[in-house]
């Protein structure tokens, strides 16, 4: 039987499975790395591409809206950028010294009983290096990352033939559900991006959007801080009837799904 398909008599919780992204989401936006991937890629359409240096910044975000990354809109456009070349400009020179250890978010996922995966737009070098800088690299079961959703770029024999799939394509979602062998409606998924939530709850999976005080529109949780997670979803604990602790957990069905669907406000 699949991790995540356990039955209610094994797992009281209405979450099977709990899908991460990684950049901004396990670690805080504001120690720098999201600003130096900005950079580096600005840097990449300076130097390999060779655009106007006062026009990286506007293409950098344009492309980012229309295509869900620099990597799509260029090869869209006819570049002929190779994932691997690009990836170790852009991720090459990160501070990654600014990623610190977090003992705090650790015992919090060793806690969490249920399967937990990264879901991830950035490459499978990348994402080991931030879990491992975040002490985080064994509590984890499965990594979906670039590679995994696009596993045929590499032998691609022109640009159009596998155009790149990145969340928040409705495609990436799907590929992400399929290669986990997930399903979607006991499945808690937690992204820092408004685009990537919709696309999420799109295919049928739980939501929460991470740093923000308020919900989107399409977020069943917000959660200020990853952090604040047993806080804003004690649901996820819930296993045959009680916390994982010594006290019982005296809610009913229907207020634990309730509790999933929370009626507050929803934040603009």
């Amino acid at each position: 039987m699949d991790h995540c398909s356990k039955s209610l008599r094994e797992v009281n919780s209405p979450f099977d499975c709990l899908l991460f992204d990684l950049d901004d989401t396990l670690y805080s936006s504001t120690i720098g790395i999201a600003a130096a991937v900005k950079r580096n890629i600005e840097d990449f359409l300076v130097e390999k591409c060779g655009f106007p240096k006062d026009k990286a910044s506007s293409l950098r975000i344009e492309l980012f809206r229309t295509y869900g990354s620099t990597l799509a809109g260029l090869r869209a456009l006819g570049y002929d950028i190779g994932a691997d070349d690009y990836h170790s400009f852009v991720h090459g020179s990160l501070p990654y010294e600014v990623i610190k250890a977090d003992l705090q978010l650790r015992n919090l996922l060793r806690s969490i009983n249920q399967r937990k995966l990264i879901f991830t737009n950035s490459d499978r070098n990348h994402a080991i290096k931030v879990l491992e800088k975040l002490g985080l690299h064994d509590c984890f079961d499965q990594i979906i990352c670039f590679e995994t959703i696009n596993p045929n770029l590499s032998i691609s024999s022109r640009l159009d033939e596998f155009p790149v799939v990145l969340k928040p394509s409705i495609d990436a979602m799907k590929i992400a559900l399929n290669v986990a062998n997930i399903d979607p409606r006991r499945t808690l998924f937690l992204d820092d991006n408004d685009r990537n939530i919709a696309a999420g709850k799109s295919v049928g999976l739980r939501t929460a959007l991470v740093g923000k005080v308020m919900k989107s529109k399409e977020a069943d949780y917000a959660l200020e801080s990853i952090l604040n997670l047993r806080q804003v979803i004690p649901e996820i604990w819930i296993m045959n009837g009680t916390d994982g602790g010594n006290h019982q957990i005296k809610r009913t069905r229907s207020e634990i799904m309730d509790s999933v669907l929370p009626a507050t406000p929803v934040g603009a």
